[in-house]
């Protein structure tokens, strides 16, 4: 375990059940959030790897034009 992290749970430790309860809740739910995230991406990648190569052709045939940021 990290300096950091001993810190935050000793701090954590003074609070009432209530508060450590609301503390544990959002923690395990973005460690949930990150887990999904990173199922997600790591299923995505066959995609993205077919959209960047559609892109490049794209770009190749001219089919695309600059635009600034303004433009958007």
């Amino acid at each position: 375990m990290t300096p950091f992290l001993e810190k935050a749970l000793s701090e954590i430790y003074k609070l009432s059940p209530e508060e450590q309860d609301a503390i544990a809740a959002v923690i395990l739910e973005e460690l949930e959030d990150e887990q999904r995230w990173n199922k997600a991406f790591a299923e995505s990648q066959d995609k993205l790897a077919q959209l960047a190569h559609k892109v490049r052709a794209d770009i190749k045939a001219g089919h695309s034009q600059k635009m600034d940021i303004d433009e958007l």
